[in-house]
């Protein structure tokens, strides 16, 4: 017991070191917001609108970066205003892992619980003992085992729920088990989720938005701004203003790796500088970190279309950005790499790399429909072709389409710069 309460105390030391030197907004959204000048951080105008330059074309709608709280960059394109709201796609995921650990923290749950306790039995396909053997903790972690591969894996009825392998034995990023969260939050708490979000978050906070369902989907809509509160709040360790939200033992289980599986997940939060990553629609493990360019502490929430919060503790940085993508992606980890690319060019002292010379790569890798190649020079030229040499394909773009291609490894080779580079990568 005394070891249990020394832990406990570290734990709590360490969440307030996290806050302590942070500047947290009022929570009144009339009252003004802090700012930083980016002069101050030895960050280049030129390099910012460089990089304001790649968020507009990629259908960036609004965009911020925090350092220690307060406003460096905020940006908003197009029609889309400070005032605008726009979606968080599977980013809420994040604001779900918060809550259930605040019904945890109040005693209305356990996430060690079968799922079965608060959504009742039958809520899936599978047998009485399988659906009993699926914790909450495997709704976090995506480790339900049910089989992501039916045709809608958003879909939440019982048809559509059905057993492929024990859970905790395997890792795949399935919809329709997270959205049942909601299910057993608000007969857990007996609470409505909006308003359990409006008492646990949004009011401590200074958050606002709303869920709302979109087919089978619990969707999360705000201001970008609200991002960047929850960024903020989880860069403080759960505590805003001194106040702490979050259970300090709940919030570290957040944003370390929750099974042996997929290192660089949490629960329902995308973790980086890890030995290995997997993605969506494969059960593949990718070695190295999904966002090599981005510090190795940061965690992210990455929702469709490119809705990102990433938070940098060893920065002081939270990045937001909302709007569109060019894919369907849904975890666009390529976006998220380019932007934190981009945001370690800004400060004036460091050397900036010509794009002419930097080396193409591929995402994603897998793919399944699409294959992206980032850096291309003006006369690139594009060859796909079989592990023999079989020729398959010739293009000069950047998008291929490889839907049509049969499952296996291909070889990719790339003229460009009087140079060649040939890669390998994987159809699924």
């Amino acid at each position: 017991m005394k070891k249990i309460f020394l832990c406990l105390l570290v734990v709590l030391a360490q969440q307030s070191l996290l806050s302590q030197n942070l500047y947290f907004p009022p929570t009144d959204n009339n009252q003004p917001w802090q700012t930083t000048d980016p002069a101050t951080l030895n960050w280049c105008p030129a390099r910012i609108n460089n990089l304001y330059n790649y968020l507009e074309q990629q259908n960036t709608k609004g965009f911020m970066i925090l350092k220690d709280g307060k406003i460096v960059l905020e940006r908003y394109f197009g029609t889309f205003t400070q005032d605008s709201l726009w979606y968080w796609a599977s980013a809420g995921k994040t604001i779900t892992s918060f809550l259930v650990g605040k019904a945890q923290e109040e005693n209305h749950l356990n996430i060690n619980n079968k799922t079965s306790d608060y959504l009742g039995t039958g809520w899936t396909s599978c047998s009485l003992a399988q659906e009993n053997n699926i914790t909450v903790r495997n709704q976090l972690t995506m480790t339900t085992g049910l089989d992501d591969g039916v045709t809608d894996n958003h879909c939440t009825t019982p048809a559509c729920l059905t057993y492929l392998a024990n859970p905790g034995t395997r890792w795949a990023y399935h919809n329709a088990p997270y959205t049942l969260l909601e299910g057993v939050l608000e007969n857990a708490t007996g609470v409505n989720i909006n308003l359990y979000t409006q008492q646990k978050l949004k009011t401590p906070t200074g958050m606002t938005g709303l869920w709302t369902t979109i087919d089978f989907d619990n969707v999360f809509i705000s201001r970008v701004r609200s991002m960047a509160r929850f960024g903020l709040l989880m860069q403080g360790g759960g505590a805003w203003n001194g106040t702490q939200l979050i259970n300090p033992t709940y919030y570290n289980q957040m944003i370390n790796t929750s099974q042996n599986l997929n290192l660089s997940y949490g629960y329902l939060w995308w973790l980086n500088g890890k030995a290995s990553f997997m993605v969506p629609t494969s059960q593949l493990v990718f070695p190295g970190s999904y966002a090599p360019e981005a510090p190795a502490d940061m965690y992210a929430a990455i929702g469709k279309n490119g809705q990102i919060l990433s938070i940098a503790p060893s920065q002081g940085l939270v990045v937001v950005r909302m709007g569109n993508a060019s894919n369907d992606l849904e975890v666009p980890f390529l976006l998220c790499n380019e932007i934190w690319q981009r945001i370690n060019q800004l400060d004036c002292s460091l050397a900036v790399q010509n794009p002419e010379t930097a080396q193409p790569t591929l995402y994603p890798n897998p793919a399944q429909n699409e294959l992206n190649i980032t850096h291309l020079a003006a006369d690139a030229a594009i060859e796909i072709s079989s592990l023999v040499g079989q020729r398959i394909l010739t293009t000069t773009a950047a998008t291929i389409d490889v839907s049509g291609l049969a499952r296996g490894l291909y070889l990719l080779q790339i003229r460009q710069n009087g140079q060649v580079l040939t890669k390998k990568w994987f159809k699924e």
